[in-house]
């Protein structure tokens, strides 16, 4: 394998992709390069030989995340990860000076925020937990795959109005439990580019959205998921939700799944697997508007709590059951 002679301090001072960039675009033809070499601390965290700058920025290269915000907010803006503060650069508005902390101060006009996170941090979880000034989040450089927790990610946000995908990477994530619990402000939101093909945890990933209209699932795989207690409880503005896609084979908590989807007037869950199903206590409770529901693929046989299933339904006149089921067991 060909070397290239990088200056020592080149390495050492690593903060941000670009750095590697300049690196690999300037060895140009030289396809590999030993980067655990001129460091002994990135041998140990590496030991990695990558043949091009993509391979690198997979792992470690920046995330760049802007953010706006509410007029006049005050409070904190992203909650550091470990406390590793030295992984986050923080810059307010256009300005070119590097800001060592995350929150506002009082009265401070600030509108918009760009945080830069370096290292192979590998869990986002809280990251902008019950952050209240933000009201639009747009991930601009997400290359890195090695992230595996987002739980809790988005949660309390609770004056977030948008949230923007297009770059973000969610390949080796597991867990995506109350990810988005009580962004009451969120309107619509569009997961149609997540990969979920390792996510096993998706318990109230959506608790509390209470103004989200539209949510688009259509390419979430939900094959490893085990668990989605109050996965849409309190998401009181849905009219519709296609789950058409998803796979319930190991699925273990139903409860409270749809608790308080008052404005659901139609569910088809015909495809849900519940043959793994212990709990679907108050999964349908308080859907006040729906009037017809077909659970006749359902599987009761394994499940051990059903208290409050169907309790304040009013409007639930036709309710197909698996042969032999009988309603008083509901």
């Amino acid at each position: 394998m060909n070397s290239v002679n990088i200056p020592k301090n080149y390495i050492e001072n690593i903060k941000s992709g670009f750095i590697f960039k300049k690196i690999f675009d300037n060895i140009k033809k030289v396809k590999k390069l030993n980067i655990s070499k001129y460091n002994k601390s990135l041998q140990k965290k590496l030991n990695l030989e990558f043949d091009d700058f993509k391979d690198y920025a997979k792992f470690y290269s920046t995330i760049d995340i802007e953010l706006k915000l509410v007029d006049n907010g005050t409070g904190r803006f992203i909650n550091f990860i470990h406390r590793k503060s030295n992984y986050y650069h923080i810059y307010f508005d256009n300005s070119k000076e590097e800001i060592k902390r995350n929150y506002l101060k009082e009265n401070e006009k600030i509108k918009k925020i760009k945080i830069q996170i370096d290292f192979q941090v590998e869990s986002f979880i809280g990251l902008f937990d019950d952050c209240k000034c933000i009201s639009s989040i747009t991930f601009k450089k997400f290359h890195r795959i090695n992230i595996t927790d987002m739980s809790s990610m988005f949660k309390g946000c609770s004056l977030l109005k948008e949230i923007i995908f297009s770059n973000f990477n969610t390949e080796n994530v597991k867990f995506m439990d109350d990810m988005f619990n009580g962004c009451t402000s969120l309107k619509e939101l569009n997961l149609s580019n997540f990969n979920t093909n390792n996510v096993e945890n998706m318990s109230y990933m959506f608790n509390d959205c209470s103004s989200l209209e539209k949510l688009n699932l259509s390419n979430l795989n939900t094959n490893k998921v085990n668990n989605m207690k109050g996965m849409f409880s309190g998401c009181s503005s849905l009219k519709e939700l296609n789950l058409s896609n998803f796979n319930t084979n190991n699925v273990e908590n139903l409860s409270y799944m749809f608790y308080k989807c008052s404005s659901l007037k139609e569910l088809n869950i015909l495809n849900f697997n519940t043959n793994n199903v212990s709990d679907m206590s108050y999964m349908f409770s308080s859907c006040s508007s729906l009037k017809e529901l077909n659970l006749s693929n359902f599987n009761f046989t394994n499940v051990k709590d059903r208290t409050g299933m169907f309790s304040l339904t009013p409007l639930l006149t036709k309710l197909i059951l698996p042969q032999n089921e009988l309603m008083n067991n509901l």
